[in-house]
């Protein structure tokens, strides 16, 4: 009899354990939601390569100095460490994940890294493991709203642009035109038209519904508090803001951008021309300053600091404190 009772006892525990486990293999597969209000990138950064991504005090970046390899560092540059060596683009943060566009191995090994060498957006934890391939289309522009990517991309049939929930569990088609998600502001998506015109526009990510906001001629909106910074298309692509509530523009300067970010009460600005120019002013567009002489791009900003690097030379990346005319070449290596 004692020995049909502890049978059965054993039976019941292994029952017990194979839940148990089963649970476990459950719970560890599944995509942990986001908290209410994520926004992966900003707008700025976004259009400008989306190189650099600041998330809680972490600063995720494409490290040119490392072929393009994803990396993390502290918001004061410290605690550099390597995420995985793939050549990364457009990296969002938000939740227990990151997310990216890499084109492949940033190495010259063989094996491993040439098993990756397929361009593809993935999502990974922040500590750059469990990576997995969300989608293979080559990805132009991507913005993370709470639990939706917001995706434009360029297939052999054109271009489309569509939401995937970030467990891929939804993906929902919402244009077959130019539609730029990087300007996320509390649920809404402001971009500037592209097909019959260049007004500015809201998608309401909560029913994607999209709303008129100002006709105005504009590129590449960034949208902060009350007011659109943008590139005026009209007049040479200077640099303007408007205000929403005043319905008022306010010309910022009159160079020609070629690119530009807007942050922490700062606008750091490529001016084209004959002599070409890194230009920093504040978001008034006043106390205008030089940062440096020549020709640079993918202008991305953290918290403390500015990066950029030079026209047509991926590899020579530099940087800034916020506001300092001083800057220098940016090189980090694994601490």
């Amino acid at each position: 009899m004692r020995t049909v009772r502890r049978n059965i006892l054993i039976a019941v525990l292994f029952i017990l354990l194979l839940v148990f486990l089963g649970t476990v293999l459950i719970f560890s597969g599944r995509t942990t939601m986001n908290p209410a209000g994520t926004v992966g990138n900003t707008a700025g950064n976004l259009n400008n390569g989306g190189l650099f991504c600041e998330y809680n005090g972490t600063v995720y970046f494409s490290n040119a100095n490392d072929g393009g390899s994803l990396y993390a560092m502290n918001a004061d540059e410290s605690n550099v460490r390597r995420l995985n060596t793939l050549k990364v683009g457009n990296i969002l943060a938000g939740g227990k994940y990151l997310y990216y566009f890499q084109t492949g191995s940033a190495s010259s090994d063989s094996g491993f890294g040439q098993l990756q060498g397929m361009k593809s957006f993935d999502r990974c934890k922040l500590n750059g493991s469990d990576a997995t391939a969300l989608t293979r289309d080559v990805v132009v522009t991507g913005q993370l709203v709470d639990n939706y990517l917001y995706l434009l991309v360029s297939k052999l049939t054109g271009t489309s642009f569509y939401k995937m929930k970030i467990d891929k569990s939804e993906q929902v088609d919402l244009a077959d035109y130019y539609i730029n998600p990087a300007c996320a502001v509390n649920g809404i998506i402001y971009y500037n038209g592209a097909q019959d015109d260049h007004y500015l526009y809201a998608l309401n990510t909560a029913n994607d519904v999209v709303s008129e906001v100002w006709k105005g001629n504009i590129w590449y909106p960034v949208v902060e508090g009350d007011y659109v910074y943008y590139m005026d298309v009209a007049n040479n692509y200077r640099l303007c803001r408007y205000s929403m509530s005043q319905n008022v523009i306010q010309i910022l300067t009159e160079d020609r951008v070629d690119c530009f970010n807007v942050g922490n009460g700062y606008i750091y600005y490529q001016k084209n021309g004959k002599s070409p120019q890194l230009k920093c002013m504040y978001t008034d567009g006043s106390y205008a300053q030089v940062i440096a002489e020549g020709n640079f791009t993918s202008i991305n900003m953290t918290s403390q600091y500015v990066y950029f690097r030079e026209f047509a030379n991926e590899a020579a990346m530099y940087h800034a404190p916020l506001g300092s005319s001083a800057y220098s070449r940016f090189s980090p290596a694994e601490e």
